[in-house]
């Protein structure tokens, strides 16, 4: 028997990104410099992510691409993979990121289903929720409580090893 179901996710929305806290604000500048200096000379698309961490250090991360597609690496990775790599136990509190495209200035962008996975993975690691801000160039901001809301059917082995 057929049964329909649905998925949902809450966030907020903010017109700007002077209606968040100071803190955040700051974040997202930080990822707004860091998209300036993405190596984009395939998709022209600039990517820039910055994650906030517990003890208040700020790990960068900027898309790197490469002509032997798929060699590059997202923003949210490079960010991701550099604050495991240099703070391997302290816990990742915000991760903030902006894209600039003259297509796209008017929509907001979220991380490709790879980031989506890595970023959830690393909530399952820490066993906390990493908030996500998503910002685009008109500077609107959607924030997340989870990086789960943005993949809510992500592969979670952790999980299925439980069952066993």
């Amino acid at each position: 028997m057929k049964e329909n179901k649905s998925i949902s996710i809450q966030y907020s929305s903010y017109a700007h990104m002077d209606q968040l806290p100071e803190k955040e604000q700051m974040l997202l500048k930080k990822a707004i410099e860091l998209s300036d200096d993405a190596y984009a000379p395939y998709s022209e698309f600039n990517v820039g992510a910055s994650i906030l961490l517990k003890n208040g250090n700020i790990v960068a991360g900027s898309n790197q691409e490469n002509a032997a597609y798929p060699s590059g690496l997202c923003a949210e990775r490079v960010a991701l993979f550099a604050a495991s790599a240099n703070y391997r136990d302290e816990e990742m509190l915000t991760l903030a990121i902006y894209a600039a495209s003259e297509t796209t200035a008017q929509k907001q962008i979220s991380p490709c289903g790879s980031c989506r996975q890595v970023m959830v993975e690393y909530e399952v690691k820490q066993n906390k929720n990493i908030k996500v801000l998503l910002m685009n160039s008109s500077k609107e901001v959607w924030e997340f409580d989870s990086c789960r809301d943005l993949l809510p059917l992500a592969f979670d082995f952790t999980a299925l090893k439980k069952q066993d």
